[in-house]
């Protein structure tokens, strides 16, 4: 039977299997993977969600208010926490959610439809433990919870002619936003990020945003390199933690830690957190590609040293 309703669609995806493929082989990997989505899984239907799929490291749900799909998102990043501080192989596992609303077919059992296309593809602009949204899964919400999401401004998403507007969940606020949500996880917030180019190695804080990373020389942070724009990227404070958006022709990449799977920005944002590397015209993997090491900071990593302002702008 085909029915046509507003729903909320989430995907959530896995990042990190490979590398346990790799150490663990095929057969055992598998079976952590799958049990582990599993494990998601229960989150969709404690909040009355309705589990589309499965897709081997991820999964598809679709709820029928914001409300139910958040609180959802948010117990699936406390379950896959939960249980690396119990199975050590999951520790380097990492949890992206995207959801979006709008009107969606349903045909046996399965979803299609534009606000599908868009949470699938939103997932590639969330960093590691993030949570994004559309604009209209915020509108859904009430004020108090609205407060949870900051913006992440318009994006291009491929195959779709106008930009979206995205949100990000913030998952480190006060006991208001628990009670709203359910139980979250708590962030730190940082005071402060490095960026490291060859010998131009820079400290920043908060007062000194927004960073702009081009080719001009007056640019923030001036990266001397014929692949980069004169304006490739910059780098914003929103409230809690700091945020990269692509302003370039030849895209920019991100890739969080040493062995993590790499972002493809092009016009879109992600948050930075940790430690990881920005590839300017091309993934880090590219020797050709100019690479900025970045390193989120808090506040005795700022005080310790003689890196801040060690070059003018």
């Amino acid at each position: 039977m085909t029915q046509i309703r507003e729903r909320t669609v989430l995907f959530a995806d896995l990042r990190g299997s490979t590398a346990l493929f790799e150490t663990l082989g095929n057969a055992e990997a598998s079976g952590l993977v799958t049990q582990t989505v599993g494990l998601l899984a229960q989150a969709v239907d404690e909040c009355r969600g309705h589990l589309i799929k499965t897709l081997g490291d991820g999964l598809m749900a679709a709820f029928d208010n914001p409300k139910d799909g958040i609180k959802s998102a948010i117990r699936m990043q406390e379950l896959l926490v939960k249980s690396a501080h119990r199975i050590e192989r999951l520790r380097n596992m990492h949890l992206q959610i995207a959801l979006a609303r709008g009107e969606v077919v349903e045909i046996h059992g399965d979803c299609f439809g534009d606000a599908v296309n868009v949470a699938a593809r939103l997932l590639d602009h969330a960093g590691d433990g993030e949570t994004v949204v559309t604009a209209e899964v915020v509108q859904g919400l009430s004020n108090a919870q609205k407060a949870r999401f900051r913006s992440l401004d318009h994006i291009s998403v491929r195959g779709r002619v106008e930009p979206v507007h995205i949100h990000v969940l913030d998952q480190g606020q006060g006991d208001a936003g628990a009670t709203q949500f359910g139980e979250v996880v708590r962030a730190v917030a940082p005071e402060g990020i490095r960026l490291v180019w060859q010998d131009l190695d820079r400290v920043f804080n908060i007062e000194q945003m927004p960073i702009v990373l081009g080719r001009s020389t007056q640019a923030t942070y001036c990266i001397t390199d014929v692949r980069v724009s004169r304006s490739h990227a910059r780098i914003d404070w929103q409230g809690s933690s700091f945020s990269l958006t692509d302003l370039s022709y030849n895209g920019t990449f991100v890739r969080f830690g040493h062995g993590g799977q790499t972002l493809s920005l092009r016009r879109g944002a992600c948050t930075l957190h940790g430690a990881g590397l920005i590839g300017l015209g091309g993934p880090p993997s590219d020797t050709l590609a100019p690479t900025v090491r970045f390193e989120v900071l808090h506040h005795s990593e700022t005080d310790r040293s003689p890196l801040v302002m060690r070059r003018g702008v």
